[in-house]
């Protein structure tokens, strides 16, 4: 008997790369869509890039025959709507063009969905309601179907929340008890590898399997201090004194996430984040357990009993560091620009014209460089061009060193040292070209 061919949507995601490269390494053959993958995830001439979410059923129907797809992974969700991010188009819109083409491929496919814990009377965000609709529409199919309620997903990889709890465990500071005390049942990503592996092995006709709802998530409860306590365990860090963050702070945090997330990053500290983390995460993985006779991994298996790496430590401190050094050179750069058109115009233009410059052209080159100043600010701010403005900001600033050192040398023994300075600025924007990845 044939292994059968597995297609997993949105495998550039923390639980799609994973599940990718683990089934493949039981002898599946996976075929890994997402929109947009990065060079390092790869790895595969199955591991394609598609506008997943702008594909028809009839598209669907053809990407399913042409693979001779058996198993369908759905992985595919957004957090919150934003630019670029639909709740509604991703976890309901999308689903029922799969669900449609799922039915006219002539094919008998299983479709494995991976969803959330949780009971439909406490859905109160977007994301949790537009989840639960996709659940009630694949429920409605009659299609051979497994439904994946994970709990809160350990993987060695961390974006969004995997990475601030990390983050958290790495400095002397925590969240406010009322969040600290929230229940957070943990699943090891390597146990839902393992389940989507032992339902791709089981024979489509298995009544038994036919339509299966599960809760993925160790069986001991767990809160959110419990895995934040394990993770400063493994960054050596459990014996440090730690102030608790007041609330008014995560709420302001929040408000920052959610403006970020309209320039295009992805925080994890936004309003529908933190409302999903004071909801909880608690299920009953009885019926899981009971079905594959998968022991889940407690907390301190998946974590580990061993210190963490040193790369470990560096991302877990960079996490929260990063948003401060994008966030400080937006306002270096526009600030600066601002304050030299508006403010100090005249002692701006004064400095050119104490260096003998042209009449003509003090003018137009301050006005110039200032917008160009807030200019290199505004790309630095939105995700999209913030590489380009990073490289930008590198060039303005060698080009105003060198430019300085021709044409006003006195200006590198000035008493404050600006130009001097330019040089640690030009650093923190290298570092900061070095941690835009996000994946």
């Amino acid at each position: 008997m044939r292994q059968p061919n597995i297609l997993v949507l949105g495998a550039s995601g923390l639980i799609g790369r994973f599940v990718s490269d683990d089934l493949r390494a039981r002898g599946f053959r996976v075929i890994g869509v997402a929109r947009r993958l990065s060079p390092a995830q790869k790895m595969s001439p199955l591991d394609i890039e598609l506008p997943v979410l702008s594909l028809d059923a009839a598209a669907v129907t053809r990407l399913l025959r042409e693979h001779t797809v058996d198993v369908v992974v759905n992985c595919l969700g957004v957090l919150q709507d934003g630019p670029g991010s639909d709740t509604q188009a991703v976890h309901c819109d999308f689903v029922m063009r799969l669900l449609q083409a799922v039915g006219d491929s002539g094919r008998a496919i299983r479709l494995v969905h991976i969803s959330i814990p949780g009971t439909a009377e406490a859905d109160r965000t977007a994301f949790a309601t537009t989840k639960r609709e996709a659940e009630r529409l694949i429920s409605a199919s009659g299609i051979a179907h497994a439904v994946l309620r994970p709990g809160f997903v350990i993987a060695p990889s961390a974006y969004g929340g995997s990475a601030l709890l990390r983050a958290l465990a790495a400095f002397p500071f925590r969240l406010p008890d009322k969040e600290m005390a929230a229940p957070f049942q943990p699943v090891a990503v390597e146990d839902i590898a393992a389940t989507i592996a032992w339902l791709a092995a089981r024979d489509i006709d298995d009544a038994s399997m036919k339509a299966v709802s599960w809760d993925l998530m160790q069986s001991e409860p767990v809160t959110m201090a419990g895995i934040i306590k394990q993770f400063r365990l493994a960054f050596g860090t459990a014996d440090w004194p730690h102030v608790a963050m007041p609330s008014f702070m995560l709420d302001l945090g929040v408000k920052l996430g959610d403006l970020a997330s309209h320039l295009g990053w992805m925080s994890p500290m936004r309003s529908t984040a933190v409302a999903e983390l004071r909801r909880g995460v608690t299920g009953d993985p009885s019926a899981w357990i009971a079905a594959t006779n998968i022991i889940p991994k407690t907390l301190a298996e998946t974590i580990g009993r061993h210190p963490a790496s040193i790369q470990d430590k560096w991302f877990a401190r960079l996490f929260l560091i990063k948003a401060l050094v994008f966030a400080s050179l937006v306002a270096f750069w526009v600030v600066s620009g601002f304050i030299a058109l508006f403010i100090s115009y005249r002692a701006a233009a004064g400095i050119l014209s104490a260096h003998n410059f042209p009449s003509a052209l003090v003018d137009p080159i301050t006005v110039g460089a200032s917008l160009m100043d807030m200019s290199i600010g505004v790309l630095i701010a939105f995700r999209r061009t913030s590489a380009l403005g990073l490289v930008a900001g590198m060039i303005a600033s060698l080009g105003y060193m060198a430019g300085s050192a021709i044409l006003a040398p006195d200006l590198w023994i000035e008493p404050l040292g600006a130009l001097v300075k330019t040089g640690p600025a030009i650093v923190l924007m290298l570092v900061a070209l070095m941690t835009l990845d996000n994946r």
